[in-house]
């Protein structure tokens, strides 16, 4: 069996959400400079890079990360092409190999530009009608190749807080460029964070 990391490296210059802080990394301690140990201090937002969204992430009151089960985010699941289309609306997966799947990940041609450092607003989002689909089909785990399930200019978040209100988590920010379409065992635990 074949294993991918689908979690983008998180590095200086790094891709970043439009008003998020930037990632940055500052070596504190080194061995080369007569440290006993090498150590480095970490800045970034929780949106940075391969992330969960937890339904707290835009619902106030909802589920923190901390709480949720790990059993939504470890199991089988199904990696969908979607290469070629600029939104993934309800005909796009009824087109498409979606069957009962609770985790889902889509690999579309955001899977190019997530690895540019400018963020484009021309990425691949998951449109109301999708986001309802995928609620119907009682799926718990949405992923996406870019750092958002909404479209760019949607301020209000609407699929963000339908899935999250709903109990379905997302992932953003996945690198699927070189991992095949079809059936997988999928593994997104988030880091712990107790805020």
């Amino acid at each position: 069996m074949t294993i991918f990391d689908v979690s983008l490296a998180l590095k200086r210059g790094m891709l970043t959400y439009p008003g998020d802080p930037a990632f940055s990394i500052e070596h504190r301690f080194s061995i080369t400079n007569g440290d006993g140990f090498n150590l480095s201090l970490l800045s970034l937002t929780t949106h940075a890079g391969t992330h969960v969204d937890a339904p707290a992430h835009y619902i106030d009151g909802g589920a923190t990360i901390d709480s949720m089960t790990l059993n939504i985010m470890i199991g089988p699941g199904v990696i969908i092409d979607m290469r070629g289309r600029s939104v993934i609306d309800r005909r796009a997966l009824e087109e498409s190999a979606l069957t009962d799947e609770t985790r889902v990940f889509f690999k579309t041609d955001n899977s190019l530009k997530i690895r540019e450092p400018a963020f484009r607003d021309d990425y691949t989002y998951i449109a109301d009608s999708g986001a309802e689909l995928l609620i119907e089909r009682n799926v718990k785990l949405v992923g996406i190749d870019y750092l958002s399930v909404d479209k760019i200019d949607d301020e209000d978040a609407p699929v963000h807080k339908l899935l999250l209100s709903s109990g379905v988590l997302i992932v953003e920010g996945l690198d699927l460029l070189n991992v095949p379409a079809g059936p997988c065992r999928i593994s997104c635990p988030p880091l712990l964070l107790l805020i």
